[in-house]
C-alpha cells in the first residue's frame, strides 16, 4: 500500500509538478484562485500538496526527478499565480495506479464540495466506466448512496449547452430535475431551460411547468389529431403552444383553449410578426390559385384598363 515517504514535508520547486491527468475539475473560478492567490501571497500554502516522483531519463543522459500531482491543483495553480517558487508537499511512496490517482482528486475535491456537479457526474462516469466500479462502490468511496450517485450522473443526459450552464451558473443542480421530466421531449426542455434562464424561474415554478407538460401528454396520447395541430403551431410560432380540449354545452360539442408562451415584449411582438407574415403566405396562395377575373369583376373591382368601359351599355342591365 502506498505510503507518505517518511511521513515528511518536503518543499518543491513549482515548475518540477506536473499536474494530475486525472484531475476530474474543469473549470477553476478565476476570482477564488485569485482569492487563494492573495492569501498565500500573506500566510503561505498552509495545507501541503500531495505528489507521486519518479525519476525520468534526460535525453543529454543522467536522470532527473518528476513529480506528478495527485492532490492540490487549487492551491498549486494559486501559488503560481503568487509567484512561489516551491510548494511545500507530501510524497506518496510506491506506483500510484490510475485508478489512485483518479480516486484521491475525487475524493479530495468532493469532501471539500469543491466540484461542479458536471464535473462531479462526469468523476463518477469515469470511475463507473473506465475502472468498472458499481454506483454502490462509488458511493462507498465518497461517502454518498447509490442512489445520490445515480441521480447524479442522470444529469450527463442533459444537452452539452444545458450542462455548459449548470457549470457557469446560470441555473442550479435543483433545476436539472425538472428538465430531466422532459428528457423525451425536446423541444419543451429546451424551452423550459430558455424560461429559466430569462424568467429566472425557481425550481418549483420550473417543476410546476414540467409537471403541467407531462400531465398533458398523458391526457393526449389518445387524441392524435390534436397532438398534430399543437405540434403545428410550435413549428409555425416557434415557441412552445399548450391546447387544452374540453367538452362544452349538453351537447357534447368540443371546445377548448390555446395557450402560447412568450419570454417578454420583444418576443411578443416576434410573434405577432410570424402570425402576420403566415396570414400573407395563406392571401398569396389564395391568390394563386384563383381564376383570373372576368371583365366585368375587374370593372367591379375598379382594376379595368380602359376608362371607356366604365361608361359601357355591356356593363349594366335592366
Amino acid at each position: 500500500m502506498s505510503r507518505f515517504y517518511n511521513d515528511a514535508v518536503f518543499w518543491i520547486e513549482v515548475d518540477k509538478i506536473k499536474p494530475n491527468p486525472f484531475q476530474p475539475r474543469r473549470d477553476f473560478d478565476e476570482a477564488q484562485l485569485k482569492s487563494l492567490a492573495d492569501s498565500i501571497r500573506q500566510y503561505g500554502v498552509l495545507q501541503a500538496l500531495v505528489v507521486t516522483r519518479k525519476e525520468v531519463e534526460k535525453p543529454e543522459g543522467g536522470l532527473a526527478t518528476e513529480y506528478e500531482l495527485v492532490a492540490g491543483e487549487r492551491r498549486l495553480r494559486a501559488a503560481r499565480l503568487a509567484g512561489l517558487v516551491q510548494v511545500p508537499a507530501l510524497i506518496r511512496t510506491g506506483e500510484e495506479s490510475d485508478l489512485m490517482k483518479l480516486e484521491l482528486a475525487i475524493i479530495e475535491n468532493i469532501q471539500r464540495e469543491d466540484l461542479s456537479p458536471v464535473d462531479r457526474a462526469r468523476a463518477f462516469k469515469r470511475l463507473v466506466e473506465e475502472f468498472k466500479f458499481t454506483h454502490l462502490d462509488v458511493g462507498k468511496k465518497v461517502g454518498k448512496s447509490r442512489e445520490y450517485v445515480s441521480n447524479t450522473m442522470r444529469i450527463l443526459m442533459l444537452p452539452e449547452h444545458i450542462l455548459s450552464a449548470l457549470s457557469e451558473g446560470k441555473i442550479t443542480e435543483g433545476h436539472t430535475r425538472p428538465l430531466m421530466m422532459l428528457i423525451d421531449r425536446p423541444q419543451e426542455q429546451e424551452t423550459l431551460f430558455k424560461e429559466i434562464i430569462f424568467k429566472k424561474l425557481n425550481v418549483r415554478e420550473a417543476e410546476g411547468i414540467a409537471r403541467n407538460i407531462a400531465v398533458e401528454k398523458a391526457r393526449k396520447l389518445i387524441d392524435h389529431e390534436l397532438i398534430e395541430i399543437e405540434d403545428q403551431f410550435k413549428e409555425r410560432l416557434g415557441t412552445r403552444v399548450r391546447i387544452e380540449k374540453r367538452t362544452v354545452g349538453s351537447g357534447g360539442s368540443d371546445g377548448g383553449r390555446g395557450t402560447i408562451d412568450f419570454f417578454n415584449k420583444d418576443d411578443l411582438r416576434h410573434l405577432l410578426e410570424r402570425i402576420a407574415e403566415e396570414e400573407e403566405k395563406v392571401e398569396e396562395k389564395i391568390a394563386e390559385n384563383a381564376p383570373p377575373l372576368t371583365d366585368e369583376e375587374k370593372v367591379m373591382a375598379g382594376e379595368s384598363d380602359d376608362d371607356e368601359s366604365l361608361y359601357s351599355v355591356s356593363n349594366f342591365s335592366i
